[in-house]
């Protein structure tokens, strides 16, 4: 946790008024119980009414000024633990967004949310309880410990008893606890992957009618967490009472053997009144520290999970001196590339040479898991090649920043990913300062502007999470007028047509060859009829280069090409 709690040297000056704020607090609920003894041997005894006017106003002035200091230092205490939440959320979201996808791969989206909300909330509250007791909780026990010595030793062997005990309590539970309060965040991450799986997937859930199924699979990881906390919570529900009874047994002490001295006149009441007041202040902070060792293990494997995603370090990183490609434009070139996903006992791609040339189209063919995907993810380096090298405009994707790698790449993946805005700002995602024209001329090329102007608010509609109010071909042509409006110098099309029907395809790619004419145009396609026409087929198998060349040339000389080629088409469309 002292790496977690590094991050509060902003919040120094609250923390220095938090101790002192505590401090004063701590000396006033102390100062009390003399008072009260002054009142009780002094006042009451006496009959004194104007000294216990006078006792009695300075008791209310510094109860007054206690409860103030009290309020003050939750006040900076809660902003304090806010603040920190703040730049822990700040930190991991910046950290994981320069992760590559391996390492994406590695932690799995659902428990880096897990880690984002509701381990930082752990800590949070634990900062919370720590700040609220860290000082007055001590020092009233240090104290109260010194004063009620000084008010009766006899009656302190008491406490001298009980203190071990609490100890020993306190080293048992945390001792038993802290394991399961581990698996209390695991179980949380499996709830969250089984929710976040259904709630993506309830479409295929409902078509394949498995809604049962994935009630007991949540089911079954809910019930695992609530046993997880049941056991917390047995351990945890002997802790209270034992404490109570501790603190009862050790209160029924003091009465018993205080009240037998009162009698035999070695005490009197004033003196046993501020003993009693000072031990309910020891065993009170005592329960204020229990407390805090309840959260703490909690809070410890929260701290420790999210060091984990902090303690990453980015495959993927510009270089200390990055190189600048403006002495070509659009050139990509694969030399001898191999590349192995994590943990992958075969290389996805291996030997992968070709090259792509502005003003030409370049297509990749092949079987489902022939690599195709991989290679157009190794451009804009979502993943580093194991071997060979990948150049954009003649300068390894390694020797350049990031930022300007990608800025020269438009990419439309796969899978259409849209976010919850209006469909102008979608498009203007590629290009934040894109104008209202740059927007419209954008859909007319990726042919979406028929059904954008078809909706009642046209380019201000607002889409729902994941553009789920839109059909799958819609969703991809709003991504290829995303890449176009950005007007990068290498287009990249991941499979981006497999939604259209032939005549909507037929039609964007002849505005595409008109939009993309002095561009390098990279396509990933399963259709041999969206590929004919390339001005270079690459034909890949077991992620290995079977062929490359024009339709033509691929369909004398690749037999894997004209195997592709004869399941798609029929002996009269091959005429």
């Amino acid at each position: 946790m002292l790496k977690i709690y590094k991050n509060l040297k902003p919040f120094l000056p609250a923390i220095l008024g938090i101790l002192i704020l505590q401090t004063i607090q701590a000396m006033a609920n102390l100062y009390l119980p003399t008072l009260m003894s002054d009142i009780t041997n002094n006042g009451i005894m006496m009959l004194d009414v104007s000294y216990i006017w006078r006792t009695g106003g300075k008791m209310l002035l510094i109860a007054g000024g206690g409860v103030l200091c009290a309020i003050l230092a939750s006040f900076l205490g809660a902003r304090t633990a806010i603040g920190l939440g703040r730049i822990l959320r700040n930190k991991i979201f910046r950290h994981v967004s320069g992760f590559s996808l391996r390492e994406f791969d590695q932690f799995g989206a659902s428990t880096l949310i897990t880690r984002t909300t509701n381990d930082i909330i752990q800590i949070q509250t634990t900062t919370i309880l720590i700040f609220n007791m860290m000082v007055s909780a001590p020092i009233t026990a240090i104290g109260g410990t010194f004063l009620a010595y000084s008010e009766d030793k006899s009656l302190t062997v008491i406490l001298a008893c009980a203190l071990p005990l609490i100890g020993l309590l306190i080293g048992f539970f945390a001792a038993r606890g802290i394991p399961l309060f581990k698996k209390v965040q695991l179980k949380i991450d499996k709830i969250n992957l089984v929710l976040r799986e259904n709630l993506t997937g309830i479409r295929v859930i409902r078509a394949f009618n498995r809604i049962d199924r994935e009630e007991a699979r949540f089911d079954e990881a809910s019930r695992d967490l609530t046993n997880n906390y049941i056991k917390v919570n047995h351990i945890m529900a002997f802790m209270m009472p034992g404490m109570m009874l501790i603190m009862n047994l050790v209160t029924l002490s003091i009465l018993w053997f205080g009240a037998a001295r009162v009698d035999q006149g070695t005490s009197n009441i004033g003196n046993l009144m501020a003993f009693m007041q000072y031990a309910i202040q020891i065993l009170m902070s005592l329960l204020m520290l229990t407390m805090m060792f309840i959260m703490i293990p909690r809070a410890q494997a929260a701290a420790e999970r999210i060091n984990q995603v902090l303690g990453v370090r980015h495959d993927i990183s510009d270089p200390k001196q990055p190189a600048h490609a403006d002495k070509m434009a659009g050139y990509v070139e694969f030399k001898n590339v191999s590349f192995r996903y994590f943990g992958a006992e075969e290389p996805a791609v291996s030997g992968i040479t070709f090259s792509a040339k502005p003003g030409e189209t370049t297509a990749i063919i092949g079987g489902t898991g022939s690599g195709k995907s991989t290679i157009v993810n190794l451009i804009p380096r979502f993943y580093d090649v194991a071997e060979g090298e990948v150049l954009v405009d003649g300068v390894n994707v390694r020797d350049l920043s990031q930022q300007e790698l990608r800025s020269k790449i438009g990419l439309v993946p796969q899978k259409a990913i849209l976010f919850s805005d209006t469909i102008a700002d979608n498009i203007r995602y590629g290009k934040e300062d894109a104008t209202e024209e740059e927007v419209r001329h954008a859909a007319e090329t990726a042919q979406a502007a028929d059904f954008i102007t078809g909706m009642k608010e046209g380019y201000d509609t607002m889409l729902a999470e994941g553009g789920l109010n839109l059909s799958g071909g819609q969703k991809q042509r709003l991504s290829i007028a995303r890449a176009l409006v950005r007007r990068p110098e290498i287009y990249i099309f991941d499979d981006s047509f497999s939604a259209l029907d032939f005549k909507t395809d037929a039609k964007l790619r002849a505005a595409l060859k008109r939009e993309t004419q002095d561009a390098t145009v990279i396509i990933v396609a399963q259709r041999v009829g969206t590929v004919m026409d390339a001005d270079r087929i690459i034909v890949l198998d077991e992620g290995k280069v079977a062929g490359i060349g024009t339709h033509k040339e691929l369909m004398e000389h690749c037999g894997v090409y004209r195997e592709i080629v004869s399941s798609q088409l029929s002996e009269e469309e091959l005429a």
